[in-house]
């Protein structure tokens, strides 16, 4: 999620002046963005240095700290908005972490790869596992402890009690509305308590 125009898109679905939580926040580009444009304050949670680093440039909020230690440390509802823009894959207990952050903030905004996406089954059906720009890595060096599809997130947030509010595709900063579990790389889903 580097692009400008993916963090813009991103953006738009934040209220202006929203207390926001942006776990895996990177280089705290978004929460800069967010700042700026949409006058939001909050914090990110980054566990890299180089990212807590740029962060600290950027002027923005941050909290080094590995998510798979919960979000315990904030009080319920402390937020308007939690976002995990390419987290979820990264995160051994998802299903928690969805709860938690429904519990932390009213509203949750999610994005990770698309599975389901066209070149990924052909190259599956191939025989291969993908490499692609939402996918970088080979399957014996990937930092993505699970892989999902758009499709897959309706029913784990309906099992989990989240009603999705949005949900859409993403491709080069565009919304895919239009079968989007076949042709966006990435999903992207907004979502808050049932």
């Amino acid at each position: 999620m580097s692009e400008r125009r993916d963090l813009e898109l991103i953006a738009s679905l934040v209220p202006p002046r929203s207390r926001v939580l942006d776990l895996g926040c990177g280089n705290g580009a978004l929460l800069a963005l967010l700042r700026d444009q949409r006058d939001c304050y909050g914090y990110g949670v980054e566990l890299d240095d180089a990212k807590v680093l740029e962060c600290v440039q950027r002027g923005v909020n941050v909290l080094q700290r590995n998510l798979e230690e919960g979000l315990a440390i904030f009080e319920d509802n402390s937020f308007d908005v939690v976002l995990q823009l390419d987290t979820l894959q990264h995160i051994r207990n998802t299903e928690q972490m969805l709860r938690e952050t429904v519990r932390v903030g009213r509203t949750g905004i999610v994005s990770f790869p698309n599975f389901a996406h066209w070149p990924n089954r052909l190259r599956v059906l191939g025989g291969r596992m993908p490499v692609t720009k939402a996918l970088p890595y080979q399957w014996f060096d990937t930092p993505n402890i699970r892989v999902g599809t758009f499709a897959d997130f309706d029913v784990l947030a309906h099992k989990n009690g989240l009603r999705v509010t949005e949900a859409f595709g993403l491709d080069n900063g565009r919304a895919v509305r239009r079968w989007p579990n076949l042709v966006a790389p990435t999903a992207v889903f907004k979502f808050e308590r049932g």
